[in-house]
């Protein structure tokens, strides 16, 4: 009888843990599943061309990654539609010298010395994208500025207009994408480099948007600098 009590018992806790580890499967599943999703619709969000119509703003940003967002920058400001350019994020070691002359000369519009020196700002405190939108948003209240176009990688400017929206309320965000060459937007799936630089990047934005929800008040928090 006893035996039968303990073999009863047994069954039953081998049916719970088998219960829990279904559940557990199907919690699994149906977060994979919510994730994925999420990751399509973040894809769909990447800018896949250029605005051509440009409105003409107060200044223009570079986030440093990669020599066509600089170019890109150079050129808004060359072609008149920005007032003055700030490229956030420089390694200490850098000069306004040392950038220009990293960037082939076929390359570079037309700038004057004087625009060079008036019109073009170097940030150095930005180390990731959120210190990037921190950075931007202090410069632009010195600038008393109330526009700015935002200049970066496609793949990365869902993340940087989230981030930039929280450190500027009030101020004007427009995205301004490159498209560097080495990632593959149309079926990106296809090619692993690009799938693993997407599925990164995601995450990436996953993490900031639940900073905001878990933190709000630190959002928009710039600090002043000199």
């Amino acid at each position: 009888m006893r035996s039968s009590l303990r073999q009863a018992r047994r069954n039953e806790t081998g049916q719970r843990r088998r219960r829990w580890v279904r559940r557990l499967l199907l919690l699994f599943l149906v977060m994979a599943l919510i994730w994925f999703i999420g990751l399509v619709a973040f894809v769909t969000r990447i800018p896949r061309n250029l605005d051509t119509d440009l409105a003409a703003t107060d200044a223009a940003v570079v986030l440093t990654g990669g020599s066509e967002r600089l170019e890109a920058g150079l050129d808004l400001l060359a072609n008149g539609h920005a007032k003055k350019l700030l490229v956030s994020g420089v390694n200490r070691d850098v000069d306004i010298e040392t950038l220009l002359g990293s960037l082939d000369p076929a390359d570079l519009p037309k700038l004057s010395p004087e625009t060079i020196a008036c019109c073009i700002a170097l940030g150095y405190s930005a180390e990731d994208t959120r210190g990037n939108a921190l950075e931007t948003a202090d410069w632009m209240r010195q600038q008393k500025f109330k526009s700015i176009r935002l200049i970066t990688a496609a793949y990365h400017m869902p993340r940087s207009m989230l981030e930039f929206h929280r450190a500027m309320p009030g101020v004007q965000v427009l995205p301004y994408p490159v498209f560097p060459h080495q990632v593959k937007q149309e079926r990106w799936w296809r090619w692993p480099g690009t799938t693993d630089l997407l599925v990164r990047e995601y995450n990436k934005y996953l993490v900031a948007l639940l900073r905001g929800l878990v933190l709000p008040g630190d959002a928009g928090l710039a600090p002043n600098r000199p």
